[in-house]
């Protein structure tokens, strides 16, 4: 993605949008409303700055709390950040080691930073954090991890998924068995057991230098509760696989980046090819669909990254190669476009990543790496 210098603001902005508006009716807050969820919002607003105090840069997972526990709290924002401070101007992308929480009034503190000399269990390269962020019951956190240490994609390596617990201490690594070069993650829980859906975007992409790979994949990782300890790990199955990839010098790498569950539908954002994709029965498959079914390419997709689903199923995309959220139904027909970021050239070009929808499920959270700040959609 495209660096900047951070800008540490403390007072909210508004800027109004003024592109396909419609008035929203009076409905019970989260319920699907009728026509495109985007018509109803017109408004983007700072939360707050991302940056913690050792100066980490460039947030990309986004994640809204929903359960008070520990040092976690209900309606705040949990954000990763993928770089330190020396990015800019040294360009050290995949070492990003602190998450933050953001409450809604702006008030930002760290949760963790995270020490890649003192892990509790493998994590092959260290410490790198990305996009794939989820928070389980009990307000265990598990946070991808791909780690560089040079910054650059030659000396990226596997990486793994970190699981902390509720006071920000890591706890336990989930690595190996398919996990390389965790991108991006949605996860649904049930009782004591977790589905976490990741994306994969270092299988051979190192090795082909730049060159497109199609061999990025999506992995369920079935989680059980363990009480006061870690979850643990009972099985993995690639769910999707073949998934075009390749390194970038500006964005590290690039690949399936969001996963978006609905109705046992699993969505997943084709960065490479500005498409998403639909695998089927991705809660009890027992092998690959492959890139699943194309629904939808191309129109006002330009290299999408993070998703959310809307409370009807619709899904959400943010591009990576300008500043638009995209929304398409489930019947692939891309429905509302509207731009949210116009910084730089082109507009909103590599400042767009994560994003979720607050807890009404009414607005949309959503991280501005160019200033490295959380910007709300409402």
């Amino acid at each position: 993605m495209r660096v900047r210098s951070s800008a540490l603001l403390s007072t909210a902005v508004s800027v109004v949008l003024t592109v396909g508006l419609t008035a929203a009716a009076a409905t019970p807050a989260g319920a699907a409303e009728p026509g495109p969820f985007l018509d109803r919002l017109n408004t983007v607003s700072l939360v707050a700055s991302t940056v913690p105090e050792n100066g980490d840069v460039n947030p990309y997972g986004t994640f809204a709390i929903r359960e008070s526990v520990g040092d976690l709290h209900r309606g705040n924002v949990l954000v990763s950040n993928f770089n330190n401070s020396a990015n800019p101007p040294a360009g050290l992308q995949g070492t990003g080691t602190t998450l933050v929480q953001v409450a809604p009034d702006g008030t930002l503190s760290t949760f963790a930073t995270i020490d890649p000399n003192n892990l509790p269990g493998p994590c092959p390269g260290g410490v790198g954090l990305t996009t794939a962020l989820t928070v389980l019951p009990g307000g265990w956190v598990v946070v991808g991890s791909l780690p560089t240490t040079d910054g650059t994609s030659a000396t990226a390596q596997a990486g793994c998924l970190l699981v902390l617990d509720k006071h920000g201490t890591v706890r336990e690594t989930i690595a190996g068995d398919g996990i390389n070069g965790p991108w991006d993650m949605t996860a649904v829980s049930t009782g004591g057991r977790s589905e976490l859906f990741v994306t994969n975007v270092l299988n051979g992409t190192v090795a082909g230098g730049g060159a497109e790979v199609d061999q990025g994949t999506v992995l369920r990782i079935t989680l059980c509760a363990e009480g006061d300890r870690p979850p643990v790990r009972t099985a993995t199955t690639v769910v999707g696989s073949g998934f075009p990839e390749r390194t970038d010098p500006a964005a590290l790498v690039v690949g399936p980046t969001g996963v978006g569950l609905h109705d046992g539908t699993l969505y997943v954002a084709d960065t490479v090819l500005s498409r998403i994709t639909a695998i089927p029965n991705a809660l009890t498959r027992k092998d690959s669909a492959g890139i699943g079914r194309v629904l939808t390419s191309g129109g006002n997709l330009n290299a999408p990254l993070g998703m959310a689903i809307t409370p009807r199923g619709d899904i959400l995309t943010v591009n990576g190669g300008d500043g638009n959220i995209v929304e398409t139904d489930r019947a692939g027909r891309q429905v509302a476009t509207k731009q949210i970021n116009n910084e730089g050239t082109p507009p909103g070009a590599g400042a767009l990543f994560g994003l979720a929808l607050d807890l009404d499920r009414d607005a949309v959270y959503f991280v501005n790496d160019a200033d490295n700040v959380l910007d709300v959609l409402h």
